[in-house]
This record gives C-alpha cells, sequence and structure tokens, in this order.
C-alpha cells in the first residue's frame, strides 16, 4: 500500500514536470564600453501559460548618479497576451507602473493607477518575447511599458529595429534564433546589452 502511494507521488510530480519548461538568459548592460548593469530573463512554460519575467539594474552616472530598475511580469494564455505589468524605479523611487490585463471582451491599460486605454487588438508579440525568440514575420509588437504598439523592421542578417511611439529605436542582434545583443534607447537612458550566459 505505502509503495503504491509512493509511486502515485513520484508520477505526479513527474507528470507537473513534464509540463513545465524554464529558460533563463543573462546580459550584462554596458555604457560607454563600461559594466553599468545586468539584465536576467526567464521565461516558464507550464501546461497552456506562458510566465515572463525580465529585471533590468543599472548604476550609472548621467550628471548625477542614477540608479535605474525595470521589472516586467508577463503571462501569456495559449499565444495571446493576458496580462503584463511593468514597474520602473528611479533612485528607488516609482517612476512608472504600466498593468495591462485582459477582460474577456478587451484589455485594459492603467498607467500610475489611471485607466489609460482599451485596446480590442489581439496582443499576440509583446516585447519581453524578444529576449527569447526572433520575431520572424513579426512586424508589431506590444509596449508592456507604453501601452501601446511598436513597429518591428527586419534589417535583414536576422538583425530587427524596433521603432516606438516617440520613434526612440532599438536593435536586437540574433544568432541561431537567440538574442545575442541589443542596442536599447531605454528613454532615460540610452545602453546595450550583451548575452553573457544562457542556463
Amino acid at each position: 500500500m505505502i509503495n503504491n502511494l509512493v509511486l502515485i507521488v513520484c508520477f505526479i510530480t513527474l507528470g507537473s514536470d513534464l509540463y513545465t519548461s524554464q529558460e533563463k538568459i543573462l546580459f550584462d548592460v554596458i555604457r560607454n564600453e563600461k559594466v553599468i548593469g545586468s539584465l536576467k530573463a526567464t521565461k516558464i512554460i507550464k501546461d497552456s501559460k506562458t510566465y515572463y519575467k525580465s529585471s533590468t539594474s543599472i548604476n550609472a552616472k548621467i550628471i548625477k548618479e542614477i540608479r535605474v530598475n525595470y521589472k516586467y511580469d508577463v503571462i501569456f494564455e495559449s499565444e495571446s497576451l493576458e496580462q503584463s505589468n511593468v514597474n520602473i524605479t528611479v533612485n528607488e523611487k516609482s517612476h512608472a507602473k504600466t498593468i495591462t490585463e485582459w477582460d474577456d471582451t478587451n484589455y485594459q491599460v492603467i498607467k500610475n493607477g489611471k485607466n489609460e486605454a482599451t485596446i480590442t487588438n489581439a496582443i499576440s508579440y509583446a516585447t519581453v518575447q524578444l529576449y527569447f525568440e526572433e520575431p520572424k514575420n513579426i512586424t508589431t509588437c506590444y509596449s508592456e511599458q507604453n501601452g501601446d504598439f511598436n513597429t518591428i523592421i527586419a534589417m535583414g542578417n536576422h538583425i530587427y529595429k524596433k521603432v516606438n511611439a516617440s520613434n526612440n529605436e532599438n536593435l536586437y542582434y540574433y544568432k541561431n534564433g537567440l538574442l545575442t545583443k541589443a542596442t536599447i534607447d531605454g528613454g532615460l537612458i540610452q545602453f546595450e546589452i550583451i548575452r553573457k550566459s544562457n542556463h
């Protein structure tokens, strides 16, 4: 009886692991050829949901010392965005908070506690996915930070340009489907990310 129970518990544990995969990526954040921070991104697939997280910490001197932290929590359900939560702090003070949430008929975008917009278009590709998936045949991606859509332009040779509503441009470089580096115009600060390792 006890042996059977142990077997059942083992099968349940193994079964739950079969439906879970996890990917972690680390990047150095570089400005003026100096490492000024790090970016860690994770992707977890469990059953029909995909959970993306990214955390970027930057310490730089631009006139004065500045510490910027970007945190992204994004959930996709069967190829569509279900929820995203972006929190940006500057020198440990809240700079911007943006929540996007599906409510059965459309997306509600809440910025800094205020209902900012309603989006009726399906969201099938978001910025955080650029860390994990080369945007082949993708022409727009959702900006979880700004609550609007960016344009993606294929430049050839696995290089893609992302242009936001303010005309800020980021370039993403891929090799064998993996993001190796990107040049980012973060608004507050411009920097480059370079892939460090794959776990």
